[in-house]
C-alpha cells in the first residue's frame, strides 16, 4: 500500500511539473508575440482538457484581437483618406476665390471697393486657416501617433520658426524677445516640436496685444514658454483655454481655438503637456516636454 501511496504521489508530482512547463510554453510563447508582434497561435501539448480547453479560447481571442487591430487600421485609413477628400473639396472653391479677388485686385476699383476686397481677403486667409486646423486637429484625434525620434537642439529650431515668422509679426507690429539661454538639446519628433512651435507663434499673432517673450529652459523636462500681454477687457478663462472651439476672448472670435487645442494634444502625444497662466495682463503659454522621448516604445 504504502508503495502504491508513493508512487502516486510520484505521478503527482511528475505532472504538475509537467503543467507548470506548459505554463511557462504559454507565457514565453505570448511574451514572444508581444515583443516581437507575431501573430502565431498558442501550441500546447496539455493532458488535462481544461487547459487545452483554455489554451483554444486563448488562440479564439487572440484572433478576435488581430481582427479588431486590422478592422481599426483600416478604419483609419479610410477616415484619413475622408479628410483628405473633404479637404480637398473645401480648398478647392477657397482657391477659386482667391483667385477671382486677386484679378479684382488687378483691376481699377474705387477706394470703397478696394478696402471690401481687402476685408473679403482678410476673411478668405482667415476661412483657410480654420480648414487648416480643423483638419489637422481631425487627423491628430483620429491617427495613431507614429514619432519619428532624433536629437533635436530646441533653441535653433525655435530661432528658425521666429525667424521665418518676422514678416507676418513686423505686418502685426509685433517684436519678439528670445532669452539668451545655452542651447537646449532633447529627443523628440522634430516635426511634431516644429508644430507646436509654429503654432504658439500663430497664437501670438492673432491675440497678442503687444511685444512677445519667449524663453527656453531645462530641468527634469524642456520648458517652451511664450509670454505676451492682453486686452485689459480680455475675458479669458484660462481653465478652458485649450479645449476645442473655445472663444471665451472676443478677440478670438473669428478662430476655432483649435490652434492651442492642437499644441496641447501634439505635447501629450510626445508624453508631455501644456499650461497656462494669466497674471497682471500677461498670458504665458508653456509646454513642457520630456528630454528623452520613449513615447514610441510605451505606444508599440
Amino acid at each position: 500500500m504504502e508503495i502504491l501511496v508513493s508512487l502516486l504521489c510520484v505521478l503527482l508530482i511528475v505532472y504538475i511539473v509537467y503543467i507548470q512547463m506548459q505554463f511557462r510554453n504559454i507565457n514565453r510563447q505570448l511574451t514572444k508575440r508581444l515583443n516581437e508582434k507575431t501573430r502565431q497561435p498558442l501550441s500546447l501539448e496539455l493532458i488535462n482538457p481544461e487547459l487545452n480547453t483554455l489554451a483554444a479560447n486563448i488562440n479564439k481571442c487572440l484572433v478576435v484581437e488581430e481582427k479588431l487591430r486590422i478592422d481599426s487600421i483600416r478604419r483609419e485609413k479610410q477616415f484619413k483618406e475622408l479628410i483628405a477628400n473633404i479637404s480637398h473639396d473645401l480648398r478647392t472653391p477657397l482657391t477659386a476665390i482667391k483667385g477671382y479677388q486677386q484679378l479684382m485686385g488687378n483691376g481699377v476699383l474705387s477706394d470703397d471697393q478696394q478696402e471690401k476686397l481687402r476685408i473679403a481677403q482678410k476673411h478668405t486667409v482667415e476661412l483657410g486657416q480654420l480648414i487648416k486646423h480643423f483638419f489637422e486637429y481631425s487627423y491628430l484625434i483620429n491617427a495613431e501617433p507614429e514619432l519619428n525620434i532624433e536629437r533635436i537642439n530646441l533653441t535653433n529650431l525655435v530661432t528658425e520658426c521666429l525667424a521665418a515668422s518676422v514678416p507676418i509679426l513686423e505686418e502685426n507690429n509685433l517684436a519678439v524677445h528670445l532669452e539668451e539661454t545655452p542651447p537646449i538639446f532633447l529627443i523628440s519628433d522634430k516635426e511634431m516640436v516644429m508644430r507646436i512651435i509654429q503654432n504658439l507663434i500663430s497664437n501670438c499673432i492673432q491675440h497678442s496685444n503687444g511685444n512677445i517673450e519667449v524663453r527656453l529652459f531645462a530641468s527634469e523636462d524642456v520648458v517652451i514658454s511664450f509670454k505676451n500681454p492682453v486686452t485689459s477687457n480680455s475675458e479669458i478663462d484660462v481653465k478652458q483655454l485649450f479645449n476645442r472651439f473655445y472663444t471665451g476672448d472676443k478677440a478670438r472670435s473669428n478662430t476655432t481655438g483649435l490652434g492651442l487645442s492642437i499644441v496641447r494634444l501634439l505635447a501629450q502625444q510626445m508624453g508631455g503637456s501644456a499650461d497656462v497662466e494669466l497674471q497682471d495682463g500677461l498670458l504665458d503659454i508653456q509646454v513642457r516636454l520630456p528630454l528623452s522621448n520613449n513615447t514610441s516604445e510605451n505606444l508599440g
